[in-house]
């Protein structure tokens, strides 16, 4: 028995060769807080906005070292989207409800 190891059949070096950059830490984390904001509660959309912009500014000043910028923009998007909707649904409520106090104050109750 030979302790050498095989050649390897498809010439590719065995050792070292291109390494991809290892993602943000909390790339896979605001792209999950971007999902849930939109889908069920648009309270954590300024929370994936503010951390996707921050890991965005992190990942571009990294020049290559750091990878997951399609991640991080998605989740900063839809930490965007969502924070947009939670404004549009206040601002629809706050309508409703300045309508129902109208409402009740000039029907004489």
């Amino acid at each position: 028995m030979s302790d050498q190891q095989p050649p390897n059949p498809y010439g590719a070096p065995q050792y070292g060769g291109y390494q991809p950059p290892r993602d943000h830490p909390q790339a896979t984390t605001i792209l999950v807080v971007g999902i849930l904001a939109l889908v069920l509660c648009q309270l954590a959309g300024p929370f994936a906005w503010v951390m996707g912009g921050r890991a965005r500014k992190e990942i571009q000043a990294s020049n290559g070292q750091i990878g997951g910028l399609q991640q991080v923009t998605i989740g900063w998007i839809l930490g965007i989207v969502s924070t947009a909707l939670l404004v549009v649904g206040l601002l629809v409520a706050v309508l409703f409800i300045g309508i129902a106090i109208t409402a009740t104050t000039t029907s004489g109750f």
